[in-house]
């Protein structure tokens, strides 16, 4: 049902799939593998507030899960997502912390965020 601008997704499976590995990456921050550790300590995140990655990323798969019903809302939480991996972009570049992590999951993730929203709402 089209209701403005921005109705749910075009291609479902994409935010599906978007979800699930956020969902992925929160199950992992829950006993963090030693390449997120290192990468968190390399961007010098506080370990007191790793825990917040874990809320933020599972706010956000329940926003692009939600979207899939509800207009406007998966376009919202997949915007999020975009400005999460944005803001994990710079504090990769302000560290200097620009090793393989940078590459391939931080600007990885990025990409793959960016083009769900693209292909899912315009």
């Amino acid at each position: 049902m089209t209701t403005g601008f921005i109705d749910t997704p075009h291609w479902p499976w994409l935010t599906v799939a978007l979800a699930v590995v956020l969902l992925g990456d929160a199950a992992m921050s829950l006993r963090p593998p030693a390449f997120i550790r290192d990468c968190l300590d390399g961007v010098r995140f506080p370990r007191d507030w790793w825990w917040t990655l874990i809320v933020i990323k599972s706010v956000a798969v329940a926003g692009l899960l939600a979207g899939l019903e509800y207009p406007g809302v998966g376009f919202a939480a997949n915007a999020g997502v975009i400005a999460y991996f944005v803001c994990a972009a710079v504090s990769h570049i302000r560290a200097g912390f620009l090793g393989s992590t940078f590459w391939v999951n931080c600007l990885g993730m990025l990409a793959f965020s960016t083009g769900v929203l693209i292909l899912s709402y315009i």
